[in-house]
């Protein structure tokens, strides 16, 4: 008799979780023990943001049902609204597919919809970057909400590992395996300057710097003078490339988005894509000299290209870091000194030997790994495991 397949669903809504997922989708797709289905939503399905979707059928995977979720409202209101789409498309989704297990990445509303229709469902969840801390975004609260909906956890650091279990699960089902995006830019075949040059139409300078800034979702007051303090302090470096990725679909992103393609129309050093996608991302970190703004790439997955990192504000505060990142309030003058710093050959060669605290091999076909072999029998009848 022919064992059966474990249906493994993975959902990927963004374009930068897609690319820490993608080594796990093709292993899973490329397994004769599992069988692939894959969920696409939010900002993939949206052409604001890049329609970023083209990017997973380029790479040839198979789409197992695709779901708007995302309205055309960057309110708190409208972030609501999307978050109840999702709960409905994947309480559809989900009996139609019918799952073993599903995996999901991070802490992205769209993933606390998934969480919640898994819950009611009684299927599986294992969720992956569980037990962070980033206490200037409402992230913070739904990625610990989802480790209680979860029965299965990846964690990328022992931090990580300690803060779940003290969240009352089981330490048997949480895997410190690192974090995807530093083991994968490791492997990663990168395009040359030449070639990004060309996509980007762009030509690079003697030095550049790579921003992404998002809006501190718990403090969304102080977002405009925020992204205008930035700019100001990226106004003073003339002589140096200044590359632009676009913030991510949450509350107050428009603003942000507007400004910064106003700062680019006005300064001939810059430019503005809304997606990179992971090559071309990663191909970037190899080129320029940091990386400025409140992204998790620029905590977890710079410093294996040894660079530095201004990292602005609270958004990030809690993670686990090294010491090639720079944290700044949000003021110009600090930001201004911490972008003199990065670029300064001085701190590039302080920070050459630095290891990147999320590094360890093989995370993605360790992933793959315990999805194959664990038990899954009454997985999702959970007990509370209190620490002592």
């Amino acid at each position: 008799m022919v064992a059966q397949k474990r249906k493994i669903c993975i959902v990927t809504g963004s374009r930068a979780e897609y690319g820490l997922l993608k080594a796990v989708i093709e292993l899973v797709d490329k397994s004769s023990e599992l069988e692939l289905q894959l969920v696409v939503t939010g900002m993939h399905l949206s052409s604001e943001f890049g329609f970023t979707i083209n990017e997973i059928l380029n790479d040839n995977f198979h789409i197992n049902k695709k779901l708007e979720t995302l309205i055309s409202s960057d309110t708190p209101v409208g972030v609501s609204k999307s978050i109840g789409l999702g709960v409905i498309g994947f309480a559809e989704t989900l009996e139609e597919l019918k799952p073993n297990l599903i995996v999901i990445l991070g802490d992205r509303y769209e993933i606390l919809s998934i969480a919640i229709c898994a819950l009611i469902a009684k299927i599986p969840l294992a969720h992956i970057s569980g037990g962070e801390i980033t206490e200037g975004a409402i992230d913070e609260s739904i990625r610990h909400s989802i480790t209680k909906m979860s029965s299965i956890h990846f964690v990328a650091a022992e931090e990580y590992k300690r803060r779940v279990i003290q969240l009352g699960e089981d330490k048997n089902k949480v895997f410190n395996v690192g974090g995807l995006g530093a083991d994968i830019c490791k492997h990663s075949d990168l395009f040359k300057k030449e070639y990004l040059e060309d996509f980007l139409n762009f030509k690079f300078k003697s030095k550049n710097i790579l921003i992404t800034f998002h809006p501190e979702t718990l403090d969304l007051k102080y977002t405009e003078c925020q992204i205008d303090n930035l700019l100001f302090s990226l106004g003073n470096f003339e002589n140096i490339g200044l590359i632009f990725t676009m913030p991510n679909a949450d509350s107050r992103s428009k603003i942000i988005d507007s400004k910064i393609q106003r700062f680019c129309f006005e300064n001939k050093n810059s430019t503005y894509i809304k997606s990179l996608g992971q090559k071309k991302y990663y191909s970037c970190l190899n080129i320029v000299d940091g990386v400025v703004g409140n992204s998790s790439s620029g905590i977890c997955e710079a410093p294996s290209f040894k660079i530095g990192t201004v990292n602005i504000g609270d958004r990030q505060k809690g993670r686990v870091r090294c010491e090639s990142i720079i944290d700044v309030n949000n003021e110009q003058k600090e930001i201004t000194n911490a972008i003199k710093m990065i670029i300064s050959e001085e701190f590039k060669s302080k920070i050459k030997s630095v290891i990147n605290p999320y590094q360890i091999n093989n995370t993605s076909e360790n992933i793959v790994r315990i999805i194959k072999e664990i038990n899954l029998q009454g997985i999702t009848k959970k007990k509370f495991f209190d620490l002592g």
